[in-house]
C-alpha cells in the first residue's frame, strides 16, 4: 500500500491512495476546513469495524439494515497527544437480529479483524458496546 500527502496551504494537506481516491487534512484547530489528522484515525477506526461487523452479520444471513459507530476518545494533554482512550458504540439496525451474533460480530471485529483497531491497541485502551434497533 503506497499513498502520497502534499502541502496545499497553511495547514491543509492533500492525501492520495494508490488506488486513486483523495482527501482533504486540515491541522488548524481554530479555523479547519477539513478533518484533522487524529479525527482521520478515530473515524478510520470506526469505518474499519464497521465494515467487518455487517460483513460478519451478513455472513450470518442476518438482516442487518444499518450500522453506525458513536466513537469517543480521550487524548494525552501533552504533545504529543496521542490516543489514551477510544470508545466505539456500534448502533446495529435491522430486522430480528439475534443478539449473540451482533455481541460476536463486534467482538470478532475488535479481537481479530479490524487491523485499524488493532493498531491502536497498542498506543490506547480500545472498548466496544453495541445495541441493536430493531427495525420490526
Amino acid at each position: 500500500m503506497k499513498a502520497t500527502v502534499e502541502w496545499i496551504k497553511d495547514m491543509t494537506y492533500l492525501g492520495q491512495s494508490e488506488t486513486g481516491h483523495s482527501v482533504v487534512f486540515d491541522g488548524d484547530s481554530a479555523n479547519s476546513s477539513a478533518p484533522s489528522p487524529m479525527e482521520m484515525v478515530l473515524m478510520s477506526v470506526g469505518s474499519c469495524a464497521s465494515i467487518d461487523v455487517v460483513m460478519i452479520l451478513e455472513k450470518s444471513k442476518q438482516q442487518v439494515s444499518g450500522c453506525k459507530v458513536n466513537l469517543s476518545s480521550e487524548r494525552a494533554e501533552n504533545p504529543p497527544r496521542v490516543f489514551e482512550r477510544i470508545h466505539l458504540e456500534f448502533e446495529v439496525t435491522g430486522t430480528n437480529l439475534n443478539e449473540k451474533h451482533v455481541a460476536r460480530a463486534v467482538d470478532l471485529s475488535a479481537e481479530k479483524y479490524c487491523s485499524v483497531k488493532l493498531m491502536l491497541d497498542k498506543a490506547a485502551t480500545v472498548s466496544h458496546s453495541y445495541k441493536i434497533i430493531d427495525q420490526n
